[in-house]
């Protein structure tokens, strides 16, 4: 994403906006958003312990997905379009997150005032999954030679702009070939968590973020 600059005028302040993707690290994070990273485990709990069992057809799906993976992967690198139409978009499928009661949106923007008043950050989300006004999926999909290390702070960053302050936050960093689970809690200060570095060459990987995507999707159901 090309960064993008303006100036607006707001209460006599000269605020400038910044593309998400070219500003944003976890020092710039912490400077300006007070935002700490978990060191105890009991933080994201939702990643680990008892998951959901998956189904043979699911199994069968999954094995698909990597089969595809592997197929494309002999014609070389596989861009950002490619990895959400043949890996990311069936996971979502299988996890039932484009099925009532969740609903999708796609490429939305987000705009992240700053404490100074003096930045705004903006950038789109690749999917956003809403449920209850809550927003339950921030998806952000890389090439697949992209380091996820270096998509963290600009997911942390959409991940910040959700309004609904009280409810924890997932997000989910892929490259196609690589997978990581992220949780932030915003009150009463912003704390986030990762997951395990999960990866489709390894067998049982792309199964394990499945079971967490609907183990998040399903603590995010309305109780009955």
């Amino acid at each position: 994403m090309a960064v993008a600059i303006c100036q607006l005028l707001f209460v006599a302040i000269m605020v400038q906006t910044i593309a998400i993707s070219e500003k944003t690290t976890l020092k710039y994070l912490r400077d300006n958003f007070n935002l700490e990273r978990a060191t105890e485990s009991s933080f994201f709990p939702e990643w680990q312990g008892e998951l959901p069992a998956l189904s043979d057809t699911e199994i069968q799906a999954l094995t698909r997905i990597r089969n595809r993976y592997f197929h494309q992967l002999d014609e070389g690198m596989m861009l950002e379009n490619g990895v959400k139409m043949m890996i990311v978009s069936p996971l979502l499928e299988l996890a039932g997150f484009y099925d009532p009661p969740f609903r999708a949106r796609f490429e939305p923007p987000v705009n992240v005032a700053v404490d100074t008043g003096e930045e705004v950050l903006n950038g789109r989300i690749d999917a956003l999954i809403v449920q209850n006004q809550i927003w339950v999926w921030v998806l952000e999909a890389k090439r697949t030679t992209f380091s996820l290390s270096l998509g963290i702070p600009q997911a942390l960053t959409y991940m910040l702009a959700n309004p609904e302050r009280t409810s924890p936050t997932y997000g989910l960093l892929c490259s196609g070939e690589s997978f990581i689970v992220l949780k932030l809690q915003s009150q009463p200060t912003a704390v986030y968590g990762l997951s395990n570095h999960f990866n489709i060459l390894n067998d049982g990987d792309l199964g394990r973020v499945l079971q967490i995507l609907r183990k998040i999707g399903q603590a995010a159901l309305p109780s009955t």
